[in-house]
């Protein structure tokens, strides 16, 4: 093949062109049992289940997952493990194709697993499930005898899908597992390994988005204290002859912190939630599914039960983004008010000054008159004891003349020279 001279491949390009093969389904043949777990370990999980089922590869002499490995399947002994890390969780799938007719779920492909390893998983357990495959005629009744055994007579969900049909009560039995039985009646090996894997993700994903719920009704009943709080906040805005501003905005800046907190602790939980619906809906319409008469159907049955809960994780979103939105609003509207009121103070605290600058200014000019008047009668009496002494010496002056002459100079003078160090002390200032 001629190799073709071309840029450098982007850094992702590899990765990213082999996502779309990521997570196969396997090609199954009946009878069979599964034994299927979904672990939570959170968004910031470590490499520990890659470490575990190292461990368990190890412990069967399996070649084991390369490092950094997000899927993993080999053969162990007469089961076959398949394991898969996603964002928030791992799962675990073991197929046996050996299984006991009369009491299938009492000895799945799980108990074939050292119970020290099960144990020892890392992360919490979301999601269990047993399904068990069988060979069915083409004709004859979706649930007979067997069927109620295996379910205990329960309340049954389910349907035809592809070339056999599929049931399940949605309950956890006495062992802590779901239970699904698929009755393959013309399912190639790879149909069935898809409609398989397809239910198991329906309500893997159901699971992943009702955890949003929980905190849902939590916060619900929080917000609507909150509401209720920002509610007397902003009427006591609107009263605005009695309403203490500063205390208001520290009150509504406390609030919006809160809230604000709240908002990107649950963001990703919400969104995440609103995704994993999103899979759950296109999983249900993959199996394709057509009614069994008198049963409810897989979509039938999650969208009764599993929109409501979404409808209420919905609107408990919707309604913190609001309020976050209406605090933003009334903190800013406060705010203003604040700045309007303090600068209205400055203002009265400015024409304070000034009229106090003006009495300084009035009482500057009467000290100065006045110390016009005391500084000519100190120099008009040095004048006069000089014309005094120039008297006796044979001067022939009249004192108090000289001094009723020099009162006009000496009182201009002064004059003048305040006037002249006021204005050296008005250009220092510019």
């Amino acid at each position: 093949m001629t190799m073709l001279t071309l840029p450098p491949d982007h850094k992702e390009r590899i990765r990213l062109s082999a996502e779309v093969h990521a997570r196969p389904p396997q090609p199954l043949a009946a009878p069979l049992i599964v034994s299927y777990l979904v672990l939570y370990t959170g968004p910031d999980a470590s490499d520990s289940h890659l470490q575990a089922v190292t461990a368990l590869a190890q412990l069967y002499k399996a070649t084991p997952p390369t490092e950094g490995a997000t899927h993993y399947t080999a053969h162990l002994d007469k089961v076959r493990v398949i394991w898969e890390r996603h964002t928030e969780y791992c799962r675990y799938t073991f197929i046996r194709q050996d299984i006991d007719e009369h009491a299938p779920f009492e000895s799945p492909p799980l108990a074939d697993i050292p119970e020290d390893w099960r144990a020892n998983l890392p992360g919490e357990v979301l999601y269990a499930a047993h399904v068990l495959m069988v060979h069915a005629p083409e004709e004859g009744p979706a649930i007979d005898d067997a069927v109620k055994r295996i379910f205990g007579g329960g309340e049954l969900v389910g349907s035809k899908i592809a070339g056999g049909v599929a049931l399940t009560s949605f309950r956890s039995y006495s062992d802590g597992f779901n239970r699904f039985l698929i009755r393959n009646r013309s399912m190639s090996p790879l149909q069935a390994g898809r409609q398989l894997q397809g239910l198991l993700e329906m309500d893997t994903y159901r699971m992943m988005a009702l955890l949003a719920l929980p905190v849902a009704r939590e916060l619900g009943k929080l917000l609507t204290e909150r509401e209720q709080e920002l509610a007397g906040i902003t009427r006591e805005m609107a009263d605005g002859d009695h309403a203490d501003e500063s205390g208001l905005l520290d009150r509504i800046t406390r609030l919006e912190a809160d809230i604000e907190r709240r908002h990107s602790q649950h963001y990703y939980r919400f969104s995440a939630a609103s995704a994993y619906y999103g899979i759950v809906q296109a999983r249900i319409r993959e199996l394709r599914e057509q009614r069994v008469e008198n049963l409810q159907t897989f979509a039938e049955f999650i969208e009764r039960r599993l929109a409501p809960a979404m409808n209420t994780v919905t609107a408990v979103a919707e309604r913190l983004e609001s309020m976050s939105k209406h605090l933003a609003r009334a903190t800013q509207l406060l705010s203003t008010r604040v700045a309007l009121t303090q600068e209205q103070q400055s203002r009265k605290l400015l024409e304070a000054m000034a009229r106090r600058a003006k009495l300084q200014l009035r009482l500057q000019q009467t000290v100065e008159g006045l110390s016009i008047a005391a500084i000519t009668y100190y120099v008009v009496g040095l004048i006069g004891y000089a014309a005094e002494g120039g008297e006796v010496l044979g001067v022939p002056l009249d004192p108090k003349i000289i001094q009723a002459i020099s009162i006009p100079f000496v009182v201009a003078g002064l004059a003048w020279s305040l006037a002249r160090v006021r204005r050296a002390l008005e250009k220092a200032e510019e």
